[in-house]
C-alpha cells in the first residue's frame, strides 16, 4: 500500500496504474489503495474466483469513497493470465483438449465478470458516478508452436475490455481473413470443456492457486534481477569515474 502510493505521488499523472498482485495478501491492499485513489491493474489473476475477489475489493474501495464523501472515479483494470493455464497442463492431458483451457476459463470469468456488473450493487454505485473496472486479458500468446499465434485474441473480442498482445500476435491478428465472433456472455461452451478437464484429472481451483503463487515469485524473481543489474552497472560506473 505504501509502495503503491508512493508511485503514484511521485508519477503524478492521472492514467498510471499500479500493479497489485490479486493474491490474497494483495486483496487488502487493492481495496485501500482504490480508496486512496490510486488507479490499480491488478495483477496475477487465474480464475474466476480471483477475479471476483480483486472486483470486490474494488467496489469495497468505491464505496468508501463515496461514503467518505470523495470522488468515485478511480480507474482500475483486471487482468487475467491465459496461457499458462495451457502451457501447466500440456503433458497431462489428451491432445483434443490442448490449448482449451485458457479460453474455458477466460470465458466463465468474464461471466462471473458481468454478472458482478449487472448487480444491484453496482448499479448503485454507477449512479453515483463510479466507473466500472475493465477485465484485461494477459499472456495472450500461443506457448504451443502448433497453435495459431492468433488463437487467444481471436477469442476474446468483447466491448469494454482490453487485450495485452506481443508483437508477433498483433501481426498474426492483423492477417486473419474475418473479424472474430464477440465473445459470448453466457460462458459458452467453457462449463463442458472445464468438465473435460475434470475428468482428465485436473483440478481447476489447485491449479489456479499453484500459477498464481509460481507467477508472484517470477514477479520477484524478476524484480530482484533488475535491481542487482542495477546496482552491478552503478559500481561499475564509479570505478570507472
Amino acid at each position: 500500500m505504501r509502495a503503491a502510493a508512493r508511485i503514484h505521488e511521485a508519477a503524478a499523472i492521472p492514467n498510471l496504474f499500479v500493479k497489485i498482485p490479486g493474491t490474497p495478501e494483495g486483496v487488502p491492499a487493492i481495496e485501500e489503495s482504490i480508496f486512496q485513489g490510486v488507479p490499480i491493474n491488478v495483477t496475477l489473476l487465474f480464475s474466476p474466483l480471483q477475479t471476483l475477489a480483486a472486483a470486490n475489493a474494488y467496489l469495497r474501495g468505491i464505496e468508501r469513497r463515496i461514503a467518505a464523501g470523495r470522488a468515485p472515479q478511480i480507474a482500475s483494470v483486471l487482468s487475467l493470465f491465459v496461457s499458462r493455464w495451457d502451457k501447466a497442463v500440456a503433458d497431462q492431458v489428451p491432445e483434443e483438449l490442448h490449448n482449451r483451457l485458457g479460453i474455458a476459463i477466460a470465458l466463465r470469468t468474464y461471466l462471473a465478470f458481468l454478472e458482478l456488473y449487472a448487480s444491484p450493487r453496482w448499479q448503485e454505485l454507477a449512479a453515483a458516478g463510479a466507473r466500472p473496472q475493465r477485465m484485461l486479458w494477459a499472456s495472450t500468446g500461443t506457448k504451443d508452436p502448433k497453435a495459431p499465434e492468433s488463437l487467444y485474441a481471436e477469442a476474446f473480442a468483447a466491448p469494454d475490455t482490453i487485450d495485452t498482445l506481443p508483437e508477433k500476435t498483433l501481426l498474426a491478428l492483423s492477417k486473419i481473413d474475418a473479424l472474430p465472433p464477440p465473445m459470448p456472455t453466457d460462458g459458452g461452451d467453457s462449463a463442458y470443456t472445464l468438465a473435460d478437464f475434470s475428468r482428465a484429472g485436473i483440478d481447476i481451483d489447485a491449479l489456479a492457486l499453484r500459477l498464481q503463487r509460481e507467477g508472484a515469485e517470477a514477479f520477484v524473481k524478476s524484480w530482484r534481477n533488475l535491481m542487482k543489474r542495477i546496482d552491478d552497472k552503478g559500481a561499475a560506473l564509479k570505478m570507472t569515474g
